[in-house]
């Protein structure tokens, strides 16, 4: 037992580990705030897409489902290096000269677009279709009653199931350390191969979950919140 607390929470390994790791973790939240910003407009793009209505749109929509179902799919460990190692070999002027912070935020886009993007969708099916009938009875076109009625609701429906997914995101830009990003996780390890101790996995992880809570208990409140005026529409 004192070796493992020795290895993992000696106290002068964690002070020591700090300054070492937080250079990395400012990476991390970079990765995170970039990506987010990407994933919550492309994915409201998709979304929206995925809705449109006629014949003619149907190409657009299958584009917009097997973008969905493979990102889906794909685990994000397997999209960077792809994108990472795969972009580069191409020797494309623009794409394949880029920093590896860009293929990882790249990576996390590509994947958590394709989660966000059913976040939204799901949104938006929810709103009544009687609304749509209201707004285009009032004379407003598909994309103003898109815009005016139905994304309104639809967005504010979904806010606590995006910070959920941005939690995950959040965590997830640890994996963008694989293809040589220098975050939080490699930093660890660099302290840990420098002096023989864990404790700079330890600061990682202590990281990691004071970002994560936040989002959390600002998350269940938002649905503490949503719960209320459900009930007191009801009531």
């Amino acid at each position: 037992m004192g070796r493992f607390l020795h290895a993992f929470f000696s106290p002068l390994g964690l002070r020591r580990a700090v300054p070492q790791v937080w250079d990395g973790f400012q990476t991390n939240i970079k990765l995170m705030v970039v990506a987010e910003v990407l994933v919550l407009a492309l994915a409201l793009l998709i979304a929206i897409v995925r809705g449109l209505p006629g014949r003619s749109t149907f190409p657009l929509r299958a584009l917009a489902i097997a973008y969905t179902d493979f990102f889906r799919g794909t685990p994000l460990i397997l999209v960077a290096y792809v994108t990472a190692l795969g972009l580069p070999s191409l020797q494309l002027s623009f794409v394949s000269n880029q920093s590896l912070f860009v293929y990882g935020v790249l990576s996390l886009t590509l994947v958590y677009t394709a989660y966000v993007t059913e976040v939204y969708r799901a949104g938006i099916e929810s709103v009544h279709p009687s609304q749509r009938m209201a707004a285009r009875s009032l004379g407003l076109n598909y994309a103003q009653t898109l815009r005016y009625v139905i994304l309104p609701q639809a967005i504010r429906r979904v806010v606590p199931p995006l910070l959920n997914d941005f939690i995950g995101l959040q965590k997830d830009t640890a994996i963008i350390t694989v293809v040589g990003v220098t975050e939080a996780l490699a930093q660890a390890g660099f302290y840990s191969n420098d002096f023989f101790s864990y404790a700079g996995y330890m600061v990682a992880a202590i990281f990691f979950v004071l970002l994560t809570i936040p989002f959390a208990r600002f998350t269940d409140n938002l649905i503490k919140q949503r719960e209320r005026r459900e009930r007191a529409q009801l009531a």
